[in-house]
């Protein structure tokens, strides 16, 4: 996996986040999204962030019009799995064991949390995976 499709900065998270849970926008909306009203310096700021992203596949351009519009080209659930992979390989030894014992054993679980890991470890050793968010 290389780093720059990994290394994704929080200001671009935001616009990926506008873009998941708002669908595809043009730089102008997304500013308003992210920056409300901001004027030219959040268009122009906005409009870096999302060449970097284009740059990594992490956003698409529709270039069809004369104003593009901008959407996701990676979802929540794959960008959580290369961030997650990332930590595992640099703090971990590549292993998912310390952050998964970490995240069970640090702050605690829920009820509907622990039933939820325990389906899903139903699923996985019945064969039958599914991604959250898909």
């Amino acid at each position: 996996m290389k780093r720059n499709e990994v290394d994704v900065t929080e200001a671009e998270l935001a616009l990926l986040t506008a873009l998941w849970d708002h669908g595809p926008a043009t730089i102008r909306r997304l500013a308003e999204r992210v920056y409300g009203e901001g004027g030219p310096s959040a268009y122009a700021t906005v409009q870096k962030l999302l060449e970097r992203l284009e740059q990594k596949r992490c956003v698409a351009r529709d270039r069809r019009e004369s104003v593009h519009v901008f959407a996701p080209a990676v979802d929540r659930g794959e960008l959580i799995g290369r961030r997650l992979r990332a930590v595992a390989d640099s703090l971990c030894g590549g292993s998912f064991t310390p952050l998964l014992t970490q995240l069970v054993e640090g702050d605690g679980l829920s009820p509907a949390e622990r039933d939820e890991l325990r389906s899903l470890i139903d699923r996985l050793d019945r064969g039958k995976t599914r991604r959250p968010g898909n």
